[in-house]
Protein backbone atom coordinates (compact mmCIF):
# COMPACT_ATOMS: atom_id res chain seq x y z
CA UNK A 1 0.00 0.00 0.00
CA UNK A 2 1.18 3.72 -0.96
CA UNK A 3 3.04 5.39 2.25
CA UNK A 4 0.55 7.93 2.33
CA UNK A 5 -1.63 8.05 5.42
CA UNK A 6 -5.33 7.39 5.30
CA UNK A 7 -7.14 9.42 8.07
CA UNK A 8 -10.62 7.69 7.94
CA UNK A 9 -10.84 3.65 7.02
CA UNK A 10 -14.19 2.94 8.43
CA UNK A 11 -13.50 -1.21 8.52
CA UNK A 12 -10.50 -3.39 8.12
CA UNK A 13 -12.35 -5.65 5.11
CA UNK A 14 -12.39 -2.42 3.62
CA UNK A 15 -8.78 -1.40 4.07
CA UNK A 16 -7.94 -5.13 2.76
CA UNK A 17 -9.44 -4.41 -0.34
CA UNK A 18 -7.74 -0.84 -0.80
CA UNK A 19 -4.18 -2.61 -0.18
CA UNK A 20 -5.24 -5.67 -2.27
CA UNK A 21 -5.30 -2.78 -5.55
CA UNK A 22 -2.58 -2.51 -8.20
CA UNK A 23 -0.16 -0.32 -7.00
CA UNK A 24 -0.67 2.19 -9.79
CA UNK A 25 -4.40 2.19 -9.23
CA UNK A 26 -3.81 2.84 -5.11
CA UNK A 27 -1.17 5.68 -6.25
CA UNK A 28 -4.16 7.16 -8.82
CA UNK A 29 -6.71 7.04 -5.64
CA UNK A 30 -4.12 9.05 -3.31
CA UNK A 31 -3.44 11.50 -6.04
CA UNK A 32 -7.15 11.87 -6.58
CA UNK A 33 -7.88 11.88 -2.43
CA UNK A 34 -5.58 14.44 -2.67
CA UNK A 35 -7.08 16.88 -4.95
CA UNK A 36 -10.53 15.69 -2.85
CA UNK A 37 -9.39 16.54 0.08
CA UNK A 38 -8.51 19.90 -0.83
CA UNK A 39 -11.72 20.92 -2.55
CA UNK A 40 -13.18 19.29 0.25
CA UNK A 41 -11.89 22.05 2.65
CA UNK A 42 -12.37 24.68 -0.02
CA UNK A 43 -16.50 24.18 0.06
CA UNK A 44 -16.77 23.00 3.44
CA UNK A 45 -17.22 19.31 2.88
CA UNK A 46 -16.61 16.89 5.69
CA UNK A 47 -13.07 15.96 5.18
CA UNK A 48 -13.29 12.41 6.10
CA UNK A 49 -16.14 11.25 4.15
CA UNK A 50 -14.96 12.86 1.41
CA UNK A 51 -11.10 10.78 2.03
CA UNK A 52 -13.50 7.41 2.27
CA UNK A 53 -15.24 8.40 -0.31
CA UNK A 54 -12.73 9.33 -3.13
CA UNK A 55 -10.62 6.04 -1.53
CA UNK A 56 -13.42 3.83 -2.54
CA UNK A 57 -14.19 5.31 -5.67
CA UNK A 58 -12.09 2.61 -8.06
CA UNK A 59 -12.25 -0.22 -5.84
CA UNK A 60 -13.43 -2.41 -8.40
CA UNK A 61 -11.81 -0.76 -11.82
CA UNK A 62 -9.05 -3.38 -11.43
CA UNK A 63 -11.79 -6.49 -12.46
CA UNK A 64 -11.33 -7.48 -15.99
CA UNK A 65 -14.28 -7.13 -18.46
CA UNK A 66 -15.75 -10.47 -18.34
CA UNK A 67 -15.53 -10.15 -14.07
CA UNK A 68 -17.03 -6.66 -14.29
CA UNK A 69 -20.14 -7.94 -16.16
CA UNK A 70 -20.36 -11.11 -14.09
CA UNK A 71 -20.27 -9.23 -11.05
CA UNK A 72 -23.02 -6.31 -12.07
CA UNK A 73 -25.18 -9.67 -13.53
CA UNK A 74 -24.93 -11.36 -10.03
CA UNK A 75 -25.59 -8.10 -8.00
CA UNK A 76 -28.77 -8.48 -10.05
CA UNK A 77 -27.72 -4.58 -11.76
CA UNK A 78 -28.88 -3.04 -14.38
CA UNK A 79 -26.92 -3.65 -17.30
CA UNK A 80 -27.14 -0.96 -20.58
CA UNK A 81 -26.14 -1.79 -23.90
CA UNK A 82 -23.05 0.80 -23.47
CA UNK A 83 -21.97 -0.46 -20.33
CA UNK A 84 -22.08 -3.94 -21.84
CA UNK A 85 -20.37 -2.63 -24.92
CA UNK A 86 -17.74 -0.89 -22.70
CA UNK A 87 -17.63 -2.69 -19.34
CA UNK A 88 -15.69 -0.16 -17.22
CA UNK A 89 -18.19 1.92 -17.12
CA UNK A 90 -19.56 -0.32 -14.61
CA UNK A 91 -16.35 0.03 -11.92
CA UNK A 92 -18.75 2.80 -9.90
CA UNK A 93 -21.59 0.31 -9.47
CA UNK A 94 -19.92 -2.74 -9.20
CA UNK A 95 -17.39 -1.06 -6.62
CA UNK A 96 -20.28 0.73 -4.69
CA UNK A 97 -21.99 -3.14 -4.88
CA UNK A 98 -19.15 -4.56 -3.35
CA UNK A 99 -18.75 -1.81 -0.69
CA UNK A 100 -21.82 -2.38 1.07
CA UNK A 101 -22.44 -5.85 0.47
CA UNK A 102 -19.24 -7.35 1.70
CA UNK A 103 -17.20 -3.95 3.50
CA UNK A 104 -20.34 -3.20 5.62
CA UNK A 105 -20.32 0.15 4.49
CA UNK A 106 -23.72 1.63 4.97
CA UNK A 107 -23.08 5.60 3.62
CA UNK A 108 -25.99 5.91 1.02
CA UNK A 109 -23.83 9.44 0.24
CA UNK A 110 -20.60 7.89 -0.13
CA UNK A 111 -21.81 4.44 -2.06
CA UNK A 112 -24.10 6.84 -4.40
CA UNK A 113 -20.33 8.84 -5.03
CA UNK A 114 -18.74 5.99 -5.83
CA UNK A 115 -21.20 4.32 -8.17
CA UNK A 116 -21.88 7.25 -9.78
CA UNK A 117 -18.52 8.77 -10.34
CA UNK A 118 -17.78 8.29 -13.89
CA UNK A 119 -20.93 9.16 -15.85
CA UNK A 120 -22.15 11.65 -13.40
CA UNK A 121 -25.96 11.50 -11.69
CA UNK A 122 -28.48 14.58 -11.83
CA UNK A 123 -28.96 13.73 -7.79
CA UNK A 124 -25.21 13.70 -7.25
CA UNK A 125 -24.71 15.50 -3.77
CA UNK A 126 -22.04 17.77 -3.02
CA UNK A 127 -19.93 15.10 -2.12
CA UNK A 128 -20.82 13.15 -5.17
CA UNK A 129 -19.80 16.14 -7.14
CA UNK A 130 -16.62 16.54 -5.80
CA UNK A 131 -15.56 12.85 -5.93
CA UNK A 132 -16.67 12.86 -9.72
CA UNK A 133 -14.56 16.32 -10.57
CA UNK A 134 -11.42 15.36 -8.37
CA UNK A 135 -10.99 11.86 -10.12
CA UNK A 136 -10.71 13.68 -13.59
CA UNK A 137 -8.18 16.67 -11.70
CA UNK A 138 -5.79 13.95 -10.86
CA UNK A 139 -3.21 15.26 -11.97
CA UNK A 140 -1.58 12.42 -14.22
CA UNK A 141 -4.95 12.82 -16.30
CA UNK A 142 -3.62 15.96 -17.90
CA UNK A 143 -2.86 14.33 -21.43
CA UNK A 144 -6.21 12.97 -21.26
CA UNK A 145 -7.65 16.65 -20.48
CA UNK A 146 -5.15 18.80 -21.18
CA UNK A 147 -7.90 21.41 -19.82
CA UNK A 148 -7.50 20.67 -16.25
CA UNK A 149 -6.25 23.81 -14.98
CA UNK A 150 -10.03 25.57 -16.49
CA UNK A 151 -11.57 22.60 -14.84
CA UNK A 152 -9.79 23.27 -11.59
CA UNK A 153 -10.05 27.19 -11.69
CA UNK A 154 -13.97 26.17 -11.95
CA UNK A 155 -13.90 23.44 -9.62
CA UNK A 156 -12.76 25.93 -6.96
CA UNK A 157 -15.39 28.08 -6.99
CA UNK A 158 -18.47 25.40 -7.82
CA UNK A 159 -18.14 21.58 -7.91
CA UNK A 160 -21.48 21.36 -10.47
CA UNK A 161 -20.62 23.82 -12.69
CA UNK A 162 -17.07 21.67 -12.98
CA UNK A 163 -18.81 18.37 -13.23
CA UNK A 164 -21.02 19.68 -16.23
CA UNK A 165 -17.97 21.76 -17.84
CA UNK A 166 -16.25 18.36 -17.94
CA UNK A 167 -19.37 16.05 -19.17
CA UNK A 168 -20.16 19.31 -22.19
CA UNK A 169 -16.48 18.87 -23.48
CA UNK A 170 -16.20 14.94 -23.00
CA UNK A 171 -19.81 14.82 -24.80
CA UNK A 172 -19.16 16.86 -27.70
CA UNK A 173 -15.28 14.73 -27.90
CA UNK A 174 -17.43 11.65 -27.91
CA UNK A 175 -20.01 12.81 -30.43
CA UNK A 176 -17.47 14.09 -32.75
CA UNK A 177 -15.62 10.54 -33.13
CA UNK A 178 -19.59 9.07 -33.60
CA UNK A 179 -18.77 7.42 -29.94
CA UNK A 180 -21.84 6.97 -27.73
CA UNK A 181 -22.30 9.11 -25.04
CA UNK A 182 -23.98 7.17 -21.44
CA UNK A 183 -27.12 8.05 -20.59
CA UNK A 184 -26.54 9.45 -17.03
CA UNK A 185 -23.97 12.08 -17.99
CA UNK A 186 -26.58 13.34 -20.68
CA UNK A 187 -29.03 13.19 -18.08
CA UNK A 188 -26.57 14.49 -15.65
CA UNK A 189 -26.53 17.57 -18.36
CA UNK A 190 -29.57 18.68 -18.29
CA UNK A 191 -29.90 18.53 -14.92
CA UNK A 192 -27.18 20.92 -13.96
CA UNK A 193 -28.00 23.30 -17.09
CA UNK A 194 -31.90 23.56 -15.97
CA UNK A 195 -30.27 24.60 -12.36
CA UNK A 196 -28.39 27.14 -13.82
CA UNK A 197 -31.74 28.82 -14.96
Amino acid sequence: MSSNTVLHIPNSKFRERLESLPDKLQSHIFRVRDVGLELASRHGIDEGRAELAVLAHDVARAAKKAEMLRLADGFGLPVLDIERRTPILLHGPVGAELLRREDGLDDPEILEAVRWHSTGHPALTPLGLLVFIADKLEPRKIKSYPYQPELQAIANEDLGQAVLEFLCRESARRLERRQPVHPASVETINALLLARG
